[in-house]
């Protein structure tokens, strides 16, 4: 597992250069990962427009930096992503914002079908969904935690909503666009604080 890690790490590129690769490639009519199909360039399009929308507005609340701080283990974000990943677009840009408050983080993305070993090793109920974040101790190597594909509130929908009906429709998938838009970030954001409680080495308890 470890040289799995490693490998991903070293391919694996800055959220800054993630977004420049998105934005290239959405001028380009073109997306990542091995199916180029016009509905995945779409998305490509469509998430490179909300990231930018998220990186403009997104707000990390003053009592969620000030306890962020506090946070002094030092551990790397791995983020298996895709351009074309309607979640992806929502949570890398929150995601973003939680690391360049938190100095002890180390926040890099990897690109999906590029690293099947990766991705194989973090599946989400047998199945390649992303975005999916790995934690990772940098003194160690070892994986601390995963969260994702979506934050809490939106993977209790969609169980919800697939326990009833068997499949997400396109108007459900519609409507978790608008929730996304309407929460800003905040769930993420609490799960993110909820998780490095757990693993902060200290009985300084942060919050959200």
């Amino acid at each position: 597992m470890k040289r799995i890690i490693e490998s991903g790490i070293k391919r694996s590129m800055s959220y800054e250069a993630y977004r420049a690769l998105v934005e290239e490639l959405a001028q380009k009519s073109a997306t990542t990962g091995h199916n180029q199909s016009q509905a995945l360039i779409h998305y490509t399009k469509l998430n490179d427009r909300r990231m930018k929308r998220w990186d403009k507005t997104l707000k990390v609340s003053a009592q969620s930096r000030t306890n962020l701080l506090k946070f002094n283990f030092q551990i790397t974000w791995l983020v298996i992503a895709e351009s074309w990943c309607g979640d992806a677009a929502h949570i890398l840009p929150v995601l973003n914002k939680i690391a360049e408050v938190a100095p002890n983080i180390k926040y890099r993305v990897v690109l999906r079908d590029e690293n099947p070993l990766l991705m194989d090793a973090f599946l989400t109920y047998g199945k390649k969904a992303i975005p999916k974040l790995i934690i990772i101790d940098n003194n160690s190597g070892e994986v601390l935690d995963t969260y994702g594909p979506r934050p809490s509130e939106a993977t209790g929908y969609v169980n919800r909503f697939i326990a009833i009906n068997g499949a997400l429709t396109q108007s459900f998938k519609e409507d978790l666009q608008h929730w996304y838009n309407d929460n800003k970030g905040k769930n993420i954001i609490e799960d993110i604080i909820e998780i490095l409680n757990r693993l902060q080495p200290s009985t300084v308890y942060l919050q959200s």
